[in-house]
């Protein structure tokens, strides 16, 4: 059995077997609290300036996983798929100033 953890995956490049394309690096993970395990990575479509300003996120389900390497993610997606998988990101929202 092979371990590995989410920081280490969070450090390995995604790339498209269909096209070779390198993605970037998954940023976050979406966990099935209930039968723990991983259903999903998601991706950042376009870091923006510096990094700041993320539009879209690819959400790359688990089972379009083709192999992890020592140093990479390979995923197996048609353009077609890939365009599919464009969600806005969510997550808690900021609080302001105050807490409110």
């Amino acid at each position: 059995m092979r371990l590995i953890t989410t920081r280490q995956l969070s450090c390995m490049e995604v790339i498209n077997l269909c096209d070779g394309a390198k993605l970037g690096c998954p940023t976050d993970f979406e966990v099935d609290i209930d039968e723990g395990c991983i259903v999903a990575m998601l991706l950042p479509k376009d870091m923006g300036f510096l990094g700041f300003g993320k539009s879209e996120m690819y959400r790359i389900c688990w089972k379009s996983i083709q192999c992890i390497g020592e140093d990479t993610i390979l995923i197996k997606l048609t353009s077609a798929e890939l365009t599919a998988c464009l969600c806005r990101p969510t997550g808690p929202r900021k609080r302001g100033i105050g807490g409110r």
